[in-house]
């Protein structure tokens, strides 16, 4: 009978993991670093012997593993199949769990690291409660995982979610990192966040205190808090892009609730502030209900959600 499950979070850095009970509770957490060179052949073996030598460790046999859940930057489908990702040097279209189950034999489910985070944020996060959600993640880009009645779209090729390249503004002349122009990812995001406040500080010498300081998403919002004129300028032109954006999925997808996560949202409420009146302005009626919360769960979200990818293989939601 089996006892446990591994939740994999890999990222461009470290590869985060968690060993959990059946039940959904995390029982240990480690990291281990993600070899990306040699077009990241060593990546997938790692993960396998830190999970071989966890089990060693704690005497669990494979037939008492339900499962190996991961989350993985770039477009997954719905099989495990991964299509592209520079961040760790993989140039080929694989399937992840066939790859996976050639260094361990326990059962492998994968999927975007954002969808999967989504999933975890949903299941034990900010999201607890709805079963209709989008999750944004506004970090150095902005990511995106929407999940309906439960369930994670991840689209034909895997890019369901990609919300950070909607295409929001057309005057827009300096290319985001997809190459298009005019992304939500160029307004919202942290470095988002500063273009904004550099283009406005440009603009005239209005007096301001992030004149004196380093700028950054953080020092843009603790000013905002301080009543700072030109910081709350930035922080509206912030909202007015992503509150439009958000109106547009919501438009598609109809959530109950949008949950806020990524480096931005330590600013905390204070955002919803600038979201909420432009999302209300440019939402269809029947979207205007969605609520906002902040993700909880911060970076061990995407272990609970890899966890809860093996959860609902075994309870046939896969």
């Amino acid at each position: 009978m089996t006892k446990y499950l591994f939740g994999v979070d890999v990222g461009g850095t470290t590869v985060k993991m968690g060993l959990f009970d059946k039940n959904g509770n995390v029982l240990e957490k480690w990291e281990i670093p993600t070899v990306t060179a040699n077009k990241g052949e060593r990546i997938l073996p790692d993960i396998a012997d830190s999970i071989k030598g966890k089990m060693e460790a704690e005497g669990i046999r494979a037939d008492q593993v339900a499962g190996i859940g991961m989350g993985v930057p770039g477009p997954v489908d719905g099989q495990g199949v991964i299509y592209v990702t520079a961040n760790l040097g993989w140039d080929h279209v694989f399937s992840i769990p066939e790859v996976m189950q050639s260094y361990i034999d326990i059962p492998v489910l994968a999927g975007n690291d954002a969808n999967v985070a989504a999933l975890g944020e949903m299941w034990k996060g900010g999201g607890q409660g709805y079963k209709n959600m989008v999750m944004v993640t506004l970090g150095t880009g902005v990511g995106g995982g929407i999940i309906v009645d439960g369930r994670v779209v991840s689209g034909a090729t895997g890019a369901g979610g990609e919300i950070g390249h909607l295409h929001i503004d057309d005057q827009e002349t300096e290319e985001c990192g997809c190459h298009n122009l005019g992304c939500l990812e160029q307004y919202a995001s942290a470095t988002g966040v500063v273009r904004l406040a550099r283009r406005r500080l440009e603009r005239d010498d209005a007096p301001s205190v992030l004149r004196e300081k380093n700028l950054s998403a953080k020092s843009v919002f603790d000013a905002v808090k301080f009543g700072d004129k030109v910081a709350i300028e930035i922080a509206e032109k912030f909202g007015e892009y992503l509150g439009k954006g958000l109106a547009i999925i919501a438009s598609v997808v109809n959530p109950e609730v949008f949950v806020i996560g990524g480096g931005v949202s330590r600013a905390g409420e204070v955002l919803f502030e600038y979201i909420r009146p432009y999302y209300m302005q440019h939402a269809f009626s029947g979207c205007r209900q969605a609520d906002f919360v902040l993700a909880t769960l911060g970076n061990d979200a995407g272990i609970y959600g890899a966890a809860k990818l093996v959860i609902d293989s075994q309870n046939g939601k896969n």
